[in-house]
């Protein structure tokens, strides 16, 4: 979520933290990629973290609740063109 401790709520490409916003490793996913995510629905690769290496993502979400309620969990991830 946007108001995670040592969060200031904007995103690598400048965009406002949370749902449809996902943190990728721009190694793997580019900045900006447009993705399908099932579960979830449309993101943009938006952010990027320090324990986002390789093949993980991380969700955005609105509320620590929502982020909560989906959980971890393994998923395939779609690139739309």
């Amino acid at each position: 979520t946007a108001d995670c401790t040592g969060c200031d709520g904007m995103t690598a490409i400048g965009r406002r933290a949370g749902y449809g916003i996902v943190a990728v490793d721009p190694r793997v996913i580019p900045l900006g990629t447009r993705l399908y995510i099932p579960g979830y629905g449309l993101a943009v690769a938006g952010d990027t973290g320090g324990a986002i290496i390789g093949r993980r993502i991380d969700l955005g979400f609105d509320s620590q609740r929502d982020a909560m309620l989906f959980g971890r969990r393994a998923i395939e991830v779609y690139p739309i063109k």
